[in-house]
């Protein structure tokens, strides 16, 4: 039986999850990565709060992304993701790549956050 490439996707997101849990302590670094955007959410799983997040649409990194290719923006968003978190008093999170290979901008993203101070 064929599955599609959507449903492949959610399959290993759902599988990664079952061992990914957001603490207080230890958020979860979630990442949805779009055709043209790619998102970074810091989740507390057992209030599910959003405690921070941050996107190549935020208007604060949105005149630096101009000619960076998609990999380039990705870590500007985990260094934002990462600041926004920290401002919140998080320092140590878990890496949720959302079902994805962790190779370029899921990478790139990790990459950045830890750049700026966050650990996995």
């Amino acid at each position: 039986m064929a599955v599609g490439k959507r449903e492949a996707l959610k399959r290993r997101h759902e599988r990664l999850r079952k061992e990914v849990r957001g603490t207080p302590d230890r958020p979860r670094l979630c990442v949805f990565r779009s055709l043209n955007h790619i998102y970074a959410q810091v989740i507390d799983d057992s209030s599910g709060r959003t405690l921070a997040s941050a996107s190549t649409l935020d208007a604060e990194i949105k005149a630096d992304l101009d000619n960076k290719t998609k990999t380039e923006q990705a870590g500007l968003v985990g260094n934002l993701v990462a600041k926004r978190a920290q401002s919140k008093g998080i320092s140590q999170t878990v890496f949720d790549r959302g079902g994805r290979k962790y190779h370029g901008r899921v990478k790139a993203l990790a990459d950045g956050a830890r750049e700026s101070g966050l650990r996995f």
